[in-house]
């Protein structure tokens, strides 16, 4: 399956996320996939380290030649909030050059090129993907799939802070986009992702595996655990364990088993500062129920999913 990656990558910046690490480490060791291209995207990180992390981490992962495009460096209709990779990435991780082009230019002409054949896994906020369907109007029509890990459909986040999910909220113009373009998606969310965790045992179990990707993950894993536990003191768990959101999208794809779906109309709140980035979900239960646009996933089973990564994670 050919799959075109869309990611805001922290994993190699010290205490930085992981999961959308793990998650291209995933696609690369599960021969269902054939990953031909990496794009960033301003989310989590800022879109400068995300490039030179995704070139770095792809060449830990003995994968040098799959290209990495830089994306876009702030949500679609706030210019403004760029920004600049501090000076510890850039010293560290520089000397990476990403191919020449844009990432949304890149993601259009591979998609309309080959019609029908290219599955984008979009795991930060999607603003490279709207734009690529803004560039061109075939897109959406060509495009096999866009698997999305992004928003809550059963639940809410509880903060006022940000009230739809990070992703969504980073970049809600985009997601309400994508959601009304007309793609075929399917959408892996906070219900289910939150279910799948990573523990310090894990991370120990990867630092034993004596390859040199698993090290690297298991330290990787203490130190963004180390993160949270400072930064939630008082939570549930804080620095006990991780969710793996963004390896449960690559799942979706290679093992959709493992996940409970359901067709839904979703659509998602952008103008208003208070619901920024809520997506709203008609599971098409009354009789004036919209037109099916999505299918979400409801539930998990977690025990095999994490069964099903550990596998291929501690074999790389």
């Amino acid at each position: 399956m050919r799959v075109i990656l869309d990611t805001d990558m922290g994993m190699g910046a010290p205490g930085s996320e992981i999961d959308d690490g793990f998650a291209l480490a995933l696609l690369l060791a599960d021969d269902t996939f054939d990953v031909e291209l990496v794009t960033s995207v301003n989310g989590n990180i800022d879109v400068e380290s995300g490039t030179y992390l995704s070139i770095e981490l792809l060449q830990r992962l003995g994968r040098p030649e799959i290209p990495v495009v830089r994306g876009a460096a702030a949500p679609l209709v706030e210019p403004e909030k760029v920004r600049a990779a501090p000076d510890s990435v850039r010293e560290a991780f520089g000397h990476h050059v990403p191919a020449p082009g844009y990432a949304a230019a890149e993601i259009a002409r591979r998609v309309v090129e080959s019609p029908g054949e290219i599955t984008i896994v979009a795991i930060g906020p999607l603003t490279n993907v709207a734009a690529a369907i803004a560039l061109d109007e075939r897109v959406a029509g060509a495009v096999k799939e866009i698997v999305v890990m992004g928003g809550v459909f059963l639940g809410h986040t509880n903060a006022r802070r940000m009230p739809g999910e990070f992703n969504w909220w980073v970049d809600a113009h985009a997601a309400r986009a994508v959601m009304r373009s007309g793609a075929p998606t399917r959408l892996v969310g906070l219900d289910v992702t939150t279910k799948v965790r990573l523990t310090r045992e894990h991370a120990a179990t990867m630092a034993a595996s004596g390859r040199p990707f698993g090290q690297f993950a298991g330290d990787c894993t203490i130190a963004w655990l180390d993160r949270l536990g400072r930064e939630h003191p008082g939570e549930e768990d804080a620095g006990g364990s991780c969710a793996m959101h963004d390896p449960l999208a690559v799942a979706a794809i290679s093992r959709p088993e493992l996940l409970t779906w359901a067709p839904a109309h979703v659509d998602v709140v952008s103008n208003d500062e208070v619901g920024r980035g809520i997506a709203v979900a008609d599971l098409l239960t009354g009789h004036d129920a919209p037109p099916a646009n999505t299918t979400i996933a409801t539930a998990v089973d977690a025990d095999a999913f994490m069964a099903y990564f550990l596998d291929r994670i501690t074999a790389y």
